[in-house]
């Protein structure tokens, strides 16, 4: 399985968006959306301000691959659906600290457990 290299687990993380293109069901790219990410040790992870509701969300799920750009990096990647409580915990904790200078109007809808159930953890393809 590829992983993801040192570089590119700093550039992303250090960014506050990642511009996500999940694949939808013939294939092609859907437009992309900027999205937060965060990083725990060497994974990352995406999820849905909207809950389940946010159609990039959807289509990602229908689909586990997608491409992202942030940071310089440009990948094609799997994406995983993450349902450890103790790897969301973990999560919401990376949002909280990376975000916190956000209102809470936006940091709180990423750590509820709506935006817990979208949680995607991105791997390098």
């Amino acid at each position: 399985m590829t992983t993801w290299t040192s570089d590119e687990l700093n550039r992303i993380a250090t960014t506050d968006e990642l511009e996500m293109a999940p694949l939808q069901g013939d294939g092609t790219p859907r437009t992309a959306v900027p999205i937060w990410v965060v990083r725990d040790g060497d994974d990352l992870y995406v999820r849905s301000y909207r809950g389940t509701g946010g159609s990039w969300w959807r289509t990602a799920h229908g689909s586990h691959e997608g491409h992202i750009r942030s940071g310089g990096v440009d990948r094609d990647v799997t994406l995983i659906e993450e349902g450890d409580p103790g790897v969301n915990d973990r999560v919401d904790n990376a949002y909280r600290s990376k975000y916190g200078r956000y209102s809470g109007t936006y940091v709180e809808p990423m750590v509820a457990d709506t935006a817990r159930a979208t949680t995607l953890r991105l791997v390098p393809r």
